[in-house]
């Protein structure tokens, strides 16, 4: 799997693989000892301070100035996570599953269900192949299905969504695919096709699935914002952080739904906010993937090239998982995160002695 080689240009990396070192005890070069590690610019990308919309709830009268800060710091946001996905980076697949998670918490509180980030993470990795997660698994399973190609705007996305949230048979996927691409062609800018999709699919549920209808439309807002951006994949950002206090409105500080008349600008606060938290991620991963990376010529396992692949494309990997794909037995995988994890290069997510699982 191609990996960024060292490099002082963002926009213009190199491809090298990732290989561990068939000999660790081969003395090295002092010029191949002393080399730069991986270094991404990403370090030194600073969401700036004029960028972020305020953490606080907004009085009633500030409907206007919240809407224009909203937009302006969106589209701010947005720009610097346009560039980050453009450039793909090696952990691109980790941020987006990361951001899944988060969008599947902030799911799981909309319908008030029990499960937080650890009991879906649990759920999607130590289930299985083939059980039911349960309901918040199936919300989980429907963010980071985004990540699995193709997600593209059309029926067989959208039936396999409307299973997920457990809408009834009789929506027809196809006609809501349809109503969601058209949003793109009647809006004038991408948030707007977003707002406007989210929209169009929230009206065609029951009116008893109010917060699954919310919840399916936030995923179709992200997929319509991707495709909008020209972005590869989608990323789930605009859930992540609709829950929070600065988005609610009025003297009642109701929260705004699809439809409502503030749901535009309330769209676009959300995403401001998630572009934020996103670049932040973003930010960290590509500290902890450089440690990773600097740690990879140290491995002896033969299979820890593939293993390594997996900490970059996933929120978390169980030592299981990564023996299968990567031809090691279950012990020499556990040694190898262990390794991994002594080198300071991956963390343990579950804080249990057993059923561990592992990430950047």
């Amino acid at each position: 799997m191609p990996r960024f080689a060292p490099s002082s240009s963002f926009s213009a990396p190199q491809q090298v693989e990732v290989q561990a070192d068939a000999n660790p005890r081969r003395r090295r070069s002092p010029r191949a000892a002393t080399s730069d590690p991986y270094v991404s610019l990403l370090t030194s990308l600073v969401f700036p301070t004029w960028a972020r919309p305020s953490e606080k709830p907004a009085g009633a009268g500030d409907g206007q100035s919240f809407a224009v800060e909203a937009h302006f710091a969106a589209g701010a946001g947005l720009a610097l996570l346009d560039r980050i996905f453009r450039d793909a980076p090696p952990f691109a697949g980790a941020l987006r599953q990361r951001l899944a998670l988060r969008a599947a918490g902030a799911s799981a509180k909309i319908l008030r269900l029990r499960e937080d980030e650890d009991a879906l993470r649990d759920a999607a990795h130590l289930k299985p192949a083939g059980a039911d997660p349960g309901r918040a698994g199936r919300l989980h399973r429907l963010w980071r299905a985004l990540d699995a190609p193709p997600a593209r705007l059309d029926g067989e996305t959208f039936a396999r969504a409307l299973a997920l949230i457990d809408a009834p048979p009789s929506i027809d996927a196809k006609s809501l695919a349809a109503a969601a691409q058209s949003a793109g062609t009647k809006a004038r800018h991408p948030l707007a096709a977003a707002a406007l999709a989210a929209e169009q699919v929230a009206g065609a549920l029951p009116s008893d699935m109010r917060a699954e209808a919310e919840i399916l439309a936030l995923w179709a807002a992200d997929l319509t914002l991707a495709q909008q951006l020209g972005w590869e994949r989608p990323v789930p950002l605009l859930a992540t952080r609709i829950l929070a206090p600065s988005l609610r409105r009025g003297d009642n500080a109701r929260r705004p739904r699809p439809g409502d008349p503030q749901w535009p600008e309330t769209l676009a606060g959300a995403c401001a906010l998630a572009a934020g938290d996103a670049c932040a991620l973003a930010l960290d991963l590509a500290r902890r993937c450089e440690k990773l990376l600097v740690a990879a010529p140290k491995l002896r396992a033969k299979g820890a090239a593939r293993a390594i692949a997996l900490l970059l494309d996933d929120d978390a990997v169980t030592p299981a998982r990564a023996a299968k794909i990567a031809g090691l037995s279950d012990r020499a995988a556990r040694r190898l995160f262990e390794r991994l994890v002594a080198l300071g290069a991956v963390r343990e997510l579950s804080g249990r002695a057993n059923f561990r699982l592992y990430g950047l």
